[in-house]
């Protein structure tokens, strides 16, 4: 244990605990932290102020070679090799002279693929958050385990000097990719933890014509893989998680010559109005090992999943083994159907629409969906938004990195692509209603089967997609969205309104590489 002391590079060290067992890392967080147990036995943490990601305050270290990569804005900001020094000392002055834990893990079920990735921080629960969310090494991997990069997660300090430092605020999560190394301070939220490598996933994988994918994934009886992208809050987890099918993973991917991968050992949804009825594969791995985050519950340990005083997104996060129907090893081969999800506040995208190669590729970069209340500091109600990929908020390079791997690859192995709207059917949020969970997997289990291929379709007006005129017990109306809404004239507006919306946020898309000029395959007025 000394090595791993002095490798750590920090001062006077106490005890470390490296890969604890669970059952120790929940008396920790119980008798240290003020974590409680649930009546379903699952471990209760709350995140303190920070119940979602905090985008504003990622940063890169601006270095070569990586700055001739990365996609410089908004979602990747730069700084100084200077200030990120600055921060990963103050990062290191609060984890130094602590007890520590120290989490030894693999990112990606693929042995080509995987990197080792260390996490150092003074939180119990945090530990446990990292052994739940990621793939934990054999105990002779872990004899010879040699970090690819390091993550300091010191949650319990906050950057005084970030006025000064032209920095968003007193939080920072920051990377420099030439070290290898990242630094987390004033946040308690762990899914920091898991984007920012998502992130730095996002950068390795791609470089080497490897795809890294925000989706879920799940496999049939007859080996047919499937991808369901979406941003938190559309459907991924919930719809990925299915008895019939063996699930691969509900949330991050890879995608390399070998087939699919899951990157993560675990999974992370959302639990807000969770209903055991709707969705019993998820309600019942909530138990021990599992975390819950942010959640309400009486003295006994009863949680009321409808109670959202504390955050729209609470969340648990359980290892992949509760669910009961898994894929083993996490791996499985090129996928055979891709489908877009998207939460559509205004209610104008069908509940199912087949896409050619053309329209996949526009959809995918303009990632259109809304953001669901609480995925992030400020979302109060569900909010339109346009993401590339569908998680432009962690990709490190050019949205048509990803775009270009992607179509090569629904090329190469002659992908089906379908874009489900989990969202509003019958008029905008506030007047019509969310699609129901039924119709969804409907839907789904049609593009899954195969059955949808044989529905009659008919194309629709402006976005011009090809949707079913009936497909099982869906109201017919439904399919058509025009159909579905009463004052028709009113639906025709929001749709020229939403097509313009698309339109505008593609221009950025629109450059001499004729590769990405898709503004066929979009909407047209």
């Amino acid at each position: 244990m000394s090595d791993i002391k002095n490798s750590l590079g920090l001062e006077n060290v106490g005890q470390v605990y490296r890969n604890l067992d669970i059952d120790t890392l929940i008396d920790h967080a119980v008798e240290n932290e003020g974590a409680k147990i649930s009546s379903q036995g699952a471990l209760m943490i709350d995140t303190g102020i920070f119940t979602g990601r905090s985008p504003k305050d990622k940063y890169f270290v601006d270095a070569s070679p990586s700055n001739k990569h990365i996609s410089w804005g908004n979602i990747n900001q730069p700084i100084t090799k200077s200030i990120y020094e600055d921060l990963l000392k103050q990062g290191k002055t609060q984890l130094s002279g602590k007890d520590l834990y120290v989490t030894d893990v693999y990112c990606g079920a693929s042995k080509n693929s995987r990197k080792s990735i260390r996490i150092i921080t003074e939180v119990a629960w945090q530990s446990h958050f990292i052994q739940n969310m990621f793939i934990a090494p054999t105990k002779k991997e872990l004899e010879n385990f040699k970090p690819e990069f390091t993550l300091y997660n010191a949650c319990k300090t906050v950057n005084p000097n970030f006025k000064d430092q032209n920095l968003n605020s007193e939080v920072f999560v920051a990377f420099d990719v030439e070290k290898n190394e990242a630094v987390i301070g004033g946040s308690w939220y762990a899914g920091e933890i898991k984007k920012g490598i998502f992130s730095m996933m996002n950068y390795w994988l791609p470089l080497d014509g490897k795809m890294a994918m925000h989706c879920s994934a799940n496999i049939g009886e007859n080996g047919d893989t499937a991808l369901f992208f979406g941003l938190s809050g559309t459907g991924k987890t919930t719809l990925s998680t299915d008895p019939r099918r063996a699930l691969i993973g509900d949330d991050e991917h890879g995608w390399d010559d070998d087939g699919v991968f899951n990157f993560e050992g675990g999974c992370y949804a959302k639990v807000i109005n969770l209903d055991q009825k709707s969705e019993p594969e998820i309600y019942a791995a909530i138990k021990k090992g599992a975390i819950l985050e942010n959640v309400v519950a009486d003295n006994e340990g009863n949680v009321d999943f409808a109670n959202g005083v504390k955050t729209e997104n609470t969340r648990v996060s359980y290892p992949i083994n509760h669910i009961e129907n898994i894929q083993k090893g996490s791996i499985a081969g090129h996928p055979s159907n891709i489908i877009f999800l998207s939460a559509d506040a205004f209610g104008i995208l069908p509940p199912v629409s087949k896409l050619t190669k053309e329209q996949a590729m526009y959809y995918f970069l303009s990632g259109y969906t809304a953001k669901v209340a609480g995925t992030e500091r400020g979302i109060t109600e569900p909010t339109a938004t346009f993401s590339a990929c569908f998680g432009e908020a962690f990709l490190p390079l050019h949205p048509t990195a990803y775009a270009k791997l992607l179509g090569e690859k629904i090329d190469k192995y002659e992908v089906n692509v379908y874009l489900v709207n989990t969202g509003w059917t019958g008029g905008s949020y506030g007047v019509g209603k969310r699609m129901s969970i039924k119709d969804t997997r409907t839907c789904i289990n049609s593009i899954l089967d195969g059955s949808i291929k044989n529905s009659e379709f008919e194309t629709t007006k402006t976005f011009r997609f090809s949707v079913p005129k009936t497909l099982g017990n869906i109201e017919p109306k439904v399919l058509n969205p025009r159909e579905a809404w009463e004052n028709k004239d009113e639906f025709d507006k929001k749709r020229d309104e939403l097509a313009e919306m698309f339109i505008e946020n593609f221009k950025k898309y629109l450059t001499n590489d004729k590769d990405f000029d898709f503004t066929s395959a979009g909407p047209k007025i």
